[in-house]
């Protein structure tokens, strides 16, 4: 679903270039093997290894499956013990965005359910589109309305949805979410994956 958008947040994205590379090199894998079972160019993880780059989630997911890690790991993010509670601030929040601007994704699920189900609050300027590809067979997508309006597509079918609405929607189609609107639109987006 994120194919076209990069990882940013208020401080520094994470650096997964080393850690990718030790765990490269722990599996005794060259950057063309790794490159094969990812289905990521070798020119790109050459990048990310060094810092070039500023992974995608889907191809940090695709990564971590490769090498048979969880997100996490890849990141460097993973605690030793998960803490009864836990407040995350706004200026924490890991967010996509598209080279244009117009659309972003605060990232709002733990990292390491990426995979299997994520959610995200979308904030699409005027004319700011979210296309995404097919996911696999069976994912769905909940899009709740906060603010503003949408127009989402799925497949051959569209549907206007407004602040308080709720859509839900086939994601192994083409599909994408567009503010056709004057206005942001606001909304919440959970995507389950599919078996």
């Amino acid at each position: 679903m994120v194919n076209s958008l990069r990882l940013v947040n208020d401080g520094e994205p994470p650096r997964v270039g080393q850690t990718l590379q030790s765990l490269r090199q722990a599996q005794n894998l060259s950057l063309e093997e790794l490159s094969r079972k990812s289905g990521v160019s070798k020119s790109m993880l050459s990048q990310v290894e060094r810092n070039l780059a500023n992974p995608t989630i889907a191809l940090v997911w695709r990564l971590a499956n490769a090498l048979g890690v969880t997100i996490s790991d890849l990141l460097g993010t993973k605690n030793k013990s998960t803490p009864l509670l836990s407040l995350i601030p706004s200026h924490a929040t890991p967010s996509l965005r598209s080279s244009d601007s117009k659309c972003e994704l605060r990232i709002l699920g733990p990292l390491e359910s990426a995979g299997l189900f994520e959610w995200y609050e979308l904030t699409l300027q005027p004319a700011g589109v979210l296309e995404s590809q097919p996911h696999e067979a069976g994912s769905r997508e909940h899009l709740t309305v906060l603010s503003g309006a949408v127009e989402i597509h799925a497949g051959d079918e569209n549907v206007r949805a407004r602040k308080g609405e709720t859509a839900r929607y086939a994601a192994d189609v083409p599909h994408s979410i567009r503010n056709a609107n004057k206005v942001d639109a606001v909304a919440l987006l959970v995507v389950v994956h599919g078996p």
